[in-house]
């Protein structure tokens, strides 16, 4: 039988522990499974250690388990298989109903070993018919499962208020600029620039809220921190590495799109 090997993300440390301890119960073969203890070490660590498995806690600082599993996507290499994701939550009525529908599974904290066998078996299960299939399917299943829980988390959102005007800093002035002149925004630090054909400024709005306000059918979301409008591309273009990035009408630089988005500009 292979070996399988997984890693946990949890910011708790008892409850980290305590699922270390239950999949030594359940999954006695699996062996040592190393713990992460935010979403940013989560992100390094698997690109290091490229698990099998992983238990993403849904909420940690730094990356939640659903912003390290987007970026995991664009992060992983193409020759091996994306690992299968176990989300960890609070109990949820809302959260155990979008990982129902997206066939993701699922542990309820705290995780009890009658629970955790039956995700075990599920696991292993997945795992002996993911060795029969190519790397690039079973990401693109994966994908396919992540991009069904963020539509389920829009529509769970409550309706916002349309943006029409941008309020934006620009030295010591504010600048209004209207939404339709917007080429994209990009999500830095502490601020979102908006970006224009005349220039850039800053807004303290998060992406994460600005995106409910914006018209979905114009304002598309193609990386973690990048929404474009999309009436300013130009072309989508693919590198050697197969990696896909924008050309926009009225600005130089290239925009990249990751795994988790690029099915938005498949060919017609």
């Amino acid at each position: 039988m292979p070996s399988f090997s997984a890693l946990i993300a949890e910011d708790e440390p008892l409850l980290a522990s305590a699922l270390q301890q239950a999949l030594s119960r359940t999954w006695p073969e699996l062996g040592a499974v190393p713990v992460a203890i935010n979403g940013i070490a989560a992100l390094e660590q698997a690109v290091a250690l490229l698990p099998d498995v992983l238990f993403l806690d849904i909420r940690m600082p730094g990356r939640s388990g659903l912003d390290v599993a987007r970026e995991l996507a664009d992060a992983w290499p193409p020759t091996r298989p994306f690992p299968l994701i176990v989300f960890v939550t609070a109990y949820d009525n809302y959260a155990v109903e979008a990982f129902e529908q997206a066939a993701v599974d699922y542990l309820l904290k705290p995780v009890n070993d009658a629970r955790l066998a039956t995700t075990v078996q599920r696991l292993k299960s997945l795992l002996e018919q993911r060795a029969a299939s190519a790397p690039d399917e079973h990401l693109e299943r994966a994908l396919a499962q992540l991009r069904r829980l963020a539509s389920h988390d829009a529509e769970a959102s409550q309706p916002a208020p349309r943006l029409d005007i941008i309020r934006a800093a620009v030295g010591n002035q504010v600048r209004m600029i209207p939404v339709g002149d917007v080429l994209y925004f990009e999500a830095t630090d502490k601020y979102v620039n908006v970006v224009t054909a005349e220039g850039e400024a800053l807004i303290r709005t998060s992406l994460r809220e600005l995106i409910p306000r914006l018209d979905a059918q114009q304002f598309w979301q193609v990386h973690r921190g990048t929404v474009v409008q999309v009436r300013h591309v130009q072309a989508a273009v693919r590198d050697e590495a197969g990696k896909l990035s924008l050309l926009l009408r009225n600005r130089p630089e290239k925009l990249a799109v990751s795994r988790l988005f690029a099915h938005l500009f498949k060919q017609m």
